[in-house]
């Protein structure tokens, strides 16, 4: 379904394809063929051995201009499945351990590969700073500091990834203040590996607007109403959900119900490669389970495009041009 797409929860070294990092990986001499099963695709068995070959093949980006390539070869894949903005977690703990200077360098070289997917394939790309959550709140402190210090045009929000049962969402508040005070936008993963109440505890500590995933929210009723009384926006990545054993099957997966009871909902890929997804893919899926048709998604992309971090004139524009598609 070559629609208009919107994605707001890319993880951009989640969305290295494996063929990529083997080469760099060959490029350095460094031998990482664990990580891969005999087809050459990520290869791991469930959540926790998923982050530590995420972070093995994470270790061959080195430099900025390693990061200028991975960003090249992202944002052509996500326009090939008809992603025209996309939002992509990007995190000082990766590019440059937490150094600012190092940060810039970085965040310069994914700028400028930004910019030449944007004349080359029409995709817009903005970045959201993400900590590590199991590297710990106070890492997130320094990775905050960077985001604060490059905040801008290009560096539009304030997350937060990794595994959600290590600390409280109250431990990182410190980092989301200092970002919510130099203007970024917040959102943080909650509600899937842990159970509704790190949606709740990470709304009212963090006070974000956006909630990654956020599906296990369904197992609260009176959570479910609120998140729709609020207009709090769940990027939602129903084929992660799926390929991490969250949820059996798409058939299976609650987002049909989240939006059935006024849910925003988004839909994204998460970290595509390792789920053996595209945003092409979750369309197809969705439209076989729930027999969504084209005027779904299209609302679906709106409600992305609307709950974007970017300035208004870049939303005005996405608008623009799903409505042009719809026409």
């Amino acid at each position: 379904m070559m629609l208009p797409k919107v994605e707001l929860h890319l993880h951009l070294e989640g969305a290295a394809p494996p063929g990529f990092i083997r080469g760099l990986a060959k490029e350095k001499h460094v031998d990482i063929g664990r990580i891969f099963d005999e087809r050459g695709n990520y290869a791991f068995t469930g959540f926790r051995d998923f982050l530590k070959v995420y972070e093995a093949a994470t270790s061959v980006l080195t430099t900025p201009e390693d990061y200028r390539r991975l960003t090249l070869a992202v944002l052509e894949e996500s326009a090939a499945s008809g992603v025209i903005y996309t939002e992509a977690f990007l995190s000082p703990d990766f590019c440059g351990g937490r150094d600012l200077a190092a940060w810039r360098d970085h965040l310069a070289a994914i700028s400028e590969a930004a910019a030449e997917a944007e004349r080359r394939d029409g995709i817009v790309m903005r970045g959201i700073v993400t900590p590590v959550r199991h590297f710990g709140p106070e890492k997130a402190k320094e990775t905050a500091m960077c985001a604060c210090e490059t905040a801008g045009d290009r560096l539009v929000g304030f997350g937060l990834g990794g595994d959600e049962n290590i600390c409280k969402p109250r431990d990182f508040a410190w980092a989301f203040d200092a970002a919510r005070e130099a203007g970024l936008r917040l959102t943080a993963h909650a509600g899937e590996w842990a159970g509704p109440e790190s949606v709740r505890d990470t709304l009212r500590d963090l006070r974000v607007e956006r909630i990654g995933h956020g599906v296990r929210a369904i197992e609260d009723p009176a959570l479910v109403d609120e998140l729709a009384e609020r207009g709090i926006v769940l990027e939602v990545c129903p084929g992660s959900n799926v390929a991490l054993g969250l949820y059996p099957s798409f058939r299976a997966h609650p987002i049909h119900r989240l939006r059935e009871r006024g849910v925003k909902v988004t839909l994204s890929t998460d970290d595509p490669p390792f789920f053996h997804t595209t945003m092409e893919r979750e369309y197809a899926m969705l439209a076989e389970a729930f027999d969504w048709d084209e005027g779904v998604f299209g609302t679906i992309a709106r409600t992305s495009a609307e709950a974007a971090f970017c300035d208004e004139d870049t939303r005005k524009t996405i608008l623009k041009r799903l409505e042009s598609a719809n026409a």
